[in-house]
């Protein structure tokens, strides 16, 4: 899609430019107004008005030619003042001179006025021409949508019907359309977001995935999101990588910080408390007689606090040895 930039005193005057805006959502805007435009019932109402006019040819000839022949009176009539007047009276010999030159270019210019005139209301359509604007009309709304119709054709068909577009950008991009035929149309178009904003993952995602966090790793919530067809702003599947952005750009706490804010304990902090060590805890995390929680994809476990039925030192021993041997 094209920008469009006022840079001409920037060029001229070493001067920043004065407005930049881009142009995907503006063409679609001046598209979707052409294909409004050009419909058979407008033309028709055109066709209508032409015809009028065409009607009133005559009476419009009768005027100009009357303003013609009335220019034609005023140069005659300054001809021959100035033929008669005595030729030893110059001052009044120049003055009269210069009246039927004058005479002479309003004649000059009445006569052109005319002649163009004429011209114009001669060239009417024909009932040939009639079908053909019809059948534009019911063409161009497919021909202008059809996506292989190349852009270079889309602006040959806009150049035969706009004559210019003035774009004032403020806090919206204010469109001023100018149509050949004279007719005008204002458009009122939104700014462009940034490319930043457009690829930003929407917020019911983020939303998600804050909710995922509560119970599960970040990979684990990304597959979650996966599972469930949602994509990130710039329309990929996710990964744990991509979930620790967004959460950081989110200021989103992670799954470890969440089980911590619930009470969980970590390794040294319950085998403090049972009062074993730590390669203990993790046998009888194994053997099943602690609840953990993965809190990372690296095998790190965060420990629900002892409970009354919490395992005892030594008192495990023999069981755990036992189910070892057997797996």
């Amino acid at each position: 899609m094209p920008d469009y930039m006022c840079q001409r005193h920037g060029i001229e005057h070493g001067r920043p430019v004065c407005q930049h805006v881009h142009g995907g959502e503006l063409d679609e805007a001046v598209g979707r107004l052409l294909v409004e435009t050009v419909t058979p019932v407008t033309l028709e109402v055109a066709l209508a008005v032409q015809e009028e006019l065409e009607s009133r040819s005559d009476e419009r000839d009768r005027l100009h030619r009357q303003e013609f022949e009335r220019a034609r009176y005023e140069a005659d009539l300054a001809r021959r003042r100035y033929m008669q007047v005595d030729p030893a009276n110059r001052l009044v010999a120049d003055s009269l001179e210069a009246e039927w030159n004058q005479a002479l270019r309003a004649l000059a210019e009445a006569q052109d006025h005319y002649e163009k005139q004429r011209e114009a209301d001669h060239a009417g359509l024909n009932d040939k021409q009639r079908t053909s604007i019809m059948t534009l009309a019911r063409d161009f709304p497919r021909l202008w949508n059809d996506p292989r119709t190349p852009d270079r054709e889309r602006k040959r068909m806009a150049r035969l019907l706009i004559a210019d577009v003035t774009l004032l950008k403020g806090a919206d991009v204010c469109v001023q359309i100018r149509f050949n035929g004279g007719a005008t149309h204002t458009l009122h178009v939104p700014l462009s977001r940034p490319a930043w904003i457009l690829r930003q993952t929407p917020r019911a995602v983020v939303a998600e995935m804050d909710r995922l966090l509560n119970e599960y790793t970040e990979s684990e919530t990304a597959e979650q999101l996966n599972r469930q067809g949602l994509i990130s702003g710039w329309g990929k599947r996710f990964n744990s990588r991509m979930i620790t952005r967004i959460r950081l750009s989110h200021k989103l706490p992670g799954h470890h910080d969440r089980l911590r804010a619930r009470g969980m304990l970590t390794l040294d902090e319950i085998a403090e408390r049972l009062d074993v060590t730590p390669t203990t805890v993790k046998t009888w995390r194994r053997a099943g007689l602690l609840v953990a929680h993965r809190y990372d994809d690296k095998g790190g476990y965060l420990f629900e606090p002892p409970g009354a039925d919490a395992p005892v030192k030594f008192q495990h021993q023999g069981k755990t040895r036992g189910r070892r041997s057997a797996a």
